[in-house]
């Protein structure tokens, strides 16, 4: 049996009783939703206010667990996800990220994963995180296709999707892969080279998508010329399978959508005697925990994975309550040079 903790209010009207949202308003001077947004972690709260609302909080000792602001809101406290392609890592560490900052502001996350070859089960995800009586939806949307099946289905529910590119139905939020691309091959351009292919990854996917868009806005603003991309899989056998046959004719740089092609591409260079950065710069992208390690260690383009943790859960939060805050957020990725570039070769 759960038992809650025994904190009371002194009301001669209604006797000793736990104090609710509404008594921490009351003290306060504010609405209860104003407390929960306080609560909630909300960003668009004056400090003043907060500060009266907290110290309420803590002169009534009120009880800021989940089950407690569920019966004062009469919400489930629970986001329901849908992840597609949750062994990649950029949608593995959105979910992760999205759990760690719900778990911080009292709400719990439920999730449905989809796979490569299950892309027909998420109606069935949709149907069961439902039924658990969420209180939103947050869609971690790599792929396209994937999107398109979703779009079928109507559930009344908060949706907020996380993918690179806008979209006319949902609010989106996601970090900048076009610009962080545009960032990487600028990088390169600034280094000397005037060559620079591109091992891009499956245009389904909206990310690589956009990372093809960022190399060839580089190109084109510096006025080269825009070779034919090598379209992979993300992973890097695939980038070994290119590295290990491939004639550099004239390239100087090569700019990989991930980390893991990358690596693979690296490991195929040196099979056949190239070098890197000598003969060949790379760069990737995502900044995986070990490209510091790699070798050489990778010139990379982070993303920061718990800030879009963050936003994903504001605009949420923003939406279980009625608020929008636009269409489409974006937060800024960052290169991260390390040994993997250099100037060309004379």
């Amino acid at each position: 049996m759960l038992v809650l903790p025994e904190v009371k209010v002194n009301d001669p009207k209604r006797g000793w009783q736990r104090p609710s949202i509404y008594d921490v308003a009351k003290q306060a001077g504010v609405s209860h939703m104003t407390v929960s947004r306080v609560l909630n972690g909300h960003p668009n709260i004056r400090e003043s206010t907060r500060g009266r609302v907290l110290k309420a909080i803590d002169e009534m000792n009120y009880t800021r667990s989940s089950i407690a602001r569920a019966l004062a809101t009469r919400r489930a406290m629970r986001i329901g996800v849908i992840v597609d392609g949750p062994l990649q890592y950029g949608p593995n560490s959105t979910l992760r990220a999205l759990e760690s900052a719900a778990r911080g502001v009292g709400y719990a996350v439920s999730a449905f994963s989809i796979s490569d070859d299950e892309q027909s089960q998420i109606d069935a995800g949709v149907v069961e995180l439902v039924t658990q009586g969420v209180d939103a939806l947050c869609v971690i949307a790599p792929r396209a296709s994937s999107l398109d099946i979703l779009r079928r289905q109507s559930t009344g529910l908060p949706t907020i999707v996380v993918k690179a590119e806008p979209d006319d139905v949902w609010h989106t939020v996601a970090v900048d892969q076009r610009g962080g691309a545009t960032l990487a091959v600028t990088h390169l351009i600034e280094r000397g080279h005037r060559s620079i292919l591109h091992l891009a990854g499956p245009q389904d996917w909206y990310d690589a998508r956009e990372r093809d868009g960022g190399w060839r806005d580089a190109l084109a603003l510096a006025g080269l010329h825009i070779p034919k991309p090598i379209s992979g899989d993300w992973t890097s056998d695939f980038g070994y399978s290119i590295g290990r046959t491939f004639v550099p004719d004239g390239v100087t740089a090569v700019f990989a959508a991930n980390d893991q092609m990358a690596l693979g591409f690296v490991h195929g260079l040196w099979e056949q005697g190239l070098r890197v950065p000598h003969d060949v710069s790379i760069v990737g992208f995502d900044d995986l925990p070990d490209a510091r390690h790699f070798l050489p260690p990778l010139t990379t383009v982070r993303q920061d994975f718990a800030a879009l943790g963050e936003l994903a859960l504001q605009q949420i939060i923003a939406a279980i309550e009625g608020e929008t805050h636009g269409q489409h957020d974006v937060i800024e990725p960052t290169l991260i040079v390390r040994g993997s570039t250099a100037r060309p070769a004379s």
